[in-house]
C-alpha cells in the first residue's frame, strides 16, 4: 500500500477528474517516456505510439490542456513535454500500476538479508541499504535509533579509583562502552552488586524501558542497594542515555549509482546538491521520520522533500518494526524523480517486511 504525503489544498487535482481517456493516455505516455529516458516527448513521436489515431496537431492541443492543468511543461520552446512534480504525484497516486515481485526477486532479498542474520543489527541494516541500492540503482538509506536495541547484559569493570567502565551488550551483539565516574569510597564489591542488580532486570528491554523500571522502583532499589551502589547504577544508566540519546543513526550506501545515466550539466548539478543533502544527514533523517506515519510505503517527490535543498529528487521509504510491533526505523532509496516507481515500491515494501520478520526473530 502506498501512503501519499498530505497535500495542501487540491492544487490542480480539481480538474484532473475531468481528464478524458485520450488525455490520460497522452499524459501516461509522457510520464512513462520520462521515467524510461529522462527526455521530453514530442507530439509527432507521441502520435505514432498512441493506440488511437490522432494527428500531431491534436496531440499538441491535448498537451496544452495538460500544461494548463500543471501536469506537464516544455523545458524550452518547441520542445516536447516533461511531467511536472504535480504531474508525477498525480501519476503515482492515480495511474501507477505496481506489480508484485517475482518469486526469484523475493528469494534474492530474503537470502541477502538472512545472510546477515547472525550479524549485529547495524551490520544487517548496512546490508539492507547496500542491497536496495544495488537493486534499484539509487542510494539506499536506513534510519534507526540505537536506543531501540533490546538489551542482554550489563557490566561494570573497575579502571582506577574514581572511574569504571560501563559495558552494555545488546541482544544483537552490539557492545557500548562508557567510562563513568564512581562515587568516592566505592568498594569493588559494589561494581558486581550493581551489575547483578541490572542484569536481573535488563534482558529483552530497551534502555528507555530499563531506566523507567529503575526509576519506578527507586524506593525498593534504595532498600536493595546501599547508597553508593545505587548512585553507580544511576550514573551508568545516565552515561548510556547520553551516548545513545544522540541523533538517530543514518546509513547511506550506493551514492555512486546517482552518477549513472547523467544527461546534462543540470543533472550533474542536481546530483552534486543531492550528495550535499546526504552528507548533511539530519535533513535526510527528518524526511525518513515522516515515513513512520503510515503503514505502507511513502513516496516523496521533488519539492515535497521540503527538508532537502534540492527539488529534483525522490524518496521511496517504508518503516520496519521490532518484535513488539513498534516502529524502530525506516529504510528506502533516494534518487532522481524519474525513479522506476513500479519496480522500486514493491522492493522497498518487501525489504521492510523481511527486515521486520528478522527483528521479531532476534
Amino acid at each position: 500500500m502506498i501512503v501519499p504525503p498530505p497535500q495542501a489544498g487540491d492544487g490542480p487535482s480539481g480538474g484532473l477528474s475531468a481528464l478524458n481517456a485520450r488525455s490520460r493516455e497522452i499524459f501516461r505516455r509522457i510520464v512513462e517516456s520520462y521515467l524510461a529516458t529522462g527526455e521530453p516527448l514530442g507530439s509527432r513521436n507521441l502520435s505514432r505510439i498512441l493506440p488511437m489515431a490522432l494527428s500531431a496537431a491534436s496531440v499538441r492541443n491535448v498537451m496544452q490542456d495538460l500544461e494548463e492543468l500543471g501536469l506537464v511543461y516544455a523545458p524550452h520552446i518547441s520542445a516536447g513535454r516533461l511531467p511536472t512534480e504535480q504531474g508525477l504525484r498525480f501519476f503515482v497516486d492515480s495511474m501507477l500500476e505496481i506489480g508484485d515481485l517475482a518469486q526469484h526477486e523475493r528469494a534474492h532479498i530474503e537470502a541477502e538479508l538472512r545472510a546477515a542474520r547472525g550479524a549485529t543489527l547495524e551490520e544487517a541494516l548496512v546490508e539492507a541499504s547496500q542491497m536496495l541500492s544495488g537493486l534499484t540503482r539509487s542510494a539506499g538509506v536506513v534510519s534507526t535509533h540505537k536506543d531501540n536495541a533490546r538489551l542482554k547484559q550489563v557490566e561494570f569493570v573497575a579502571l582506577d579509583p574514581g572511574r569504571a567502565l560501563a559495558v552494555l551488550v545488546s541482544e544483537d551483539g552490539a557492545v557500548e562502552n562508557r567510562v563513568v565516574e564512581t562515587p568516592p569510597g566505592l568498594p569493588l564489591s559494589a561494581l558486581a552488586e550493581a551489575s547483578n542488580y541490572l542484569n536481573a532486570r535488563v534482558r529483552g528491554r530497551t534502555l528507555a524501558e530499563l531506566r523507567a523500571e529503575i526509576e519506578a522502583a527507586r524506593d525498593s532499589a534504595s532498600r536493595e542497594l546501599d547508597g553508593l551502589t545505587a548512585r553507580l547504577v544511576e550514573t551508568g544508566l545516565a552515561s548510556w542515555a547520553g551516548a545513545k540519546g544522540e541523533s538517530p543513526q543514518l546509513i547511506v550506501r550506493g551514492q555512486q549509482h546517482l552518477l549513472e545515466d547523467l544527461n546534462a550539466l543540470e543533472d550533474l548539478e542536481r546530483v552534486r546538491r543531492l550528495f550535499g543533502d546526504l552528507e548533511t544527514k539530519k535533513d535526510v533523517i527528518d524526511l525518513l521520520a515522516r515515513a513512520e506515519k503510515g503503514e505502507g510505503v511513502r513516496i516523496f517527490i521533488g519539492s515535497e522533500n521540503k527538508l532537502f535543498s534540492l527539488s529534483g529528487s525522490a524518496t521511496v521509504a517504508a518503516p520496519f518494526r521490532d518484535k513488539t510491533g513498534k516502529i524502530v526505523g525506516v529504510l528506502g532509496v533516494i534518487g532522481p524523480t524519474r525513479l522506476n516507481y513500479a519496480r522500486v515500491v514493491p522492493m522497498v515494501d518487501y525489504t521492510a517486511k523481511v527486515l521486520s520478520q528478522m527483528m521479531r526473530a532476534r
